[in-house]
């Protein structure tokens, strides 16, 4: 198969995107967090595509991306009044809510489960490309199962190039980690995984929102049973410059190519070692992480990171490195351990 990336400014481009999902394709797409990997959600054949391409496991659910209201009631019944509060302040945007299923929507869409994860993503190319082609897509993030989420065209290209038919360049993802998922099929909404919609937010606009469930064996919704966010290197995770400089030289001590993630304020700490800058702030960092970790990776076979701050989004991004070390097999710091 070849991939083609298009243009999401090409009109004609972007019709044939539409098309292609009409038709029972997968497309990639971009998303204000990540890039995402979709289809038609009514389509369970086009649905089973995204799980081919990806090497997903079958029983992690995915989430429906929606460009109007009047799609909601295709998707979801017994939508409960805090939803539209939550659309009210946070839609279009960063945060996907867990409701009760529709019967419309595809058993592999939601993994069996009688509950669907639904977002509005904020980005113009995939509100377009959901307009265009008619029907709510489903989507995980564009890479391979287990993988570094995709923040730009060419990511989704070194992972999926022969396995998708279309990627839609639509530049750099604002955000850079995904979506806030807050499960609303509860007497409590349940943040089930952080993201740049914080807790602290939720709460502002909610009476009462429950902390993070970290683990499912059942999961609702991304992110909860399976390691994710890996890349292919070994990866420590540490609060510690010191520490981290101590990983480094015992690493390249044993022969190790090593690359170190720092923050911009202790970039000058660590000489001539070898480094990649990040920002020092959360935002910044969640926008950054994912494409460092991926050009780290190309040249390195460990990787040690420093971590982000540990309260609102920074804890977002502390909850996506955990899973990527736990994939390594290294231990993380004792700051977050406890997320």
């Amino acid at each position: 198969m070849i991939t083609e990336i298009i243009n999401s400014n090409d009109k004609k481009a972007m019709q044939r995107a539409a098309d292609l999902i009409k038709s029972g394709g997968v497309v990639a797409f971009p998303t204000e967090t990540v890039y995402g990997l979709g289809a038609n959600a009514f389509d369970g054949a086009a649905v089973e595509g995204i799980f081919t391409a990806k090497g997903r496991p079958a029983d992690n659910p995915l989430i429906v991306h929606i460009e109007n209201m009047n799609m909601i009631e295709s998707i979801a019944v017994g939508i409960p009044d805090d939803f539209y509060l939550l659309y009210e302040k946070f839609m279009p945007g960063p945060l996907t809510v867990v409701l009760h299923k529709n019967k419309k929507i595809s058993d592999a869409v939601t993994a069996g489960l009688d509950t669907v994860a639904v977002r509005f993503p904020r980005h113009r190319t995939a509100a377009e490309l959901i307009k265009k082609s008619g029907c709510p897509i489903a989507a995980p993030s564009a890479n391979i199962s287990a993988h570094v989420s995709p923040t730009t065209a060419e990511h989704v290209f070194a992972d999926l190039n022969g396995r998708i038919p279309m990627i839609i360049d639509g530049g750099e993802c604002s955000v850079g980690i995904e979506s806030t998922i807050l499960d609303l099929t509860g007497d409590t909404p349940v943040i089930l995984r952080p993201g740049a919609i914080t807790l602290d937010m939720l709460r502002k606009t909610l009476k009462e929102v429950a902390e993070v469930e970290c683990r499912a064996e059942t999961p609702k919704a991304p992110g909860m049973k399976y390691r994710h966010y890996s890349p292919n290197a070994e990866l420590r995770l540490t609060g510690n410059r010191g520490e981290a400089a101590a990983f480094y030289d015992e690493a390249a001590a044993a022969g190790k190519n090593v690359a170190l993630i720092v923050k911009a304020s202790n970039a000058p700490y660590y000489g001539s070692r070898n480094i990649f800058v990040i920002p020092d702030d959360a935002k910044g960092y969640a926008k950054k992480i994912y494409a460092l970790l991926r050009l780290a990776e190309t040249s390195s076979d460990t990787i040690i990171c420093e971590s982000p701050e540990t309260s609102g989004a920074g804890a977002s991004v502390l909850n996506r490195l955990n899973k990527a070390v736990g994939k390594s097999g290294f231990k993380t710091d004792g700051r977050s351990e406890t997320l």
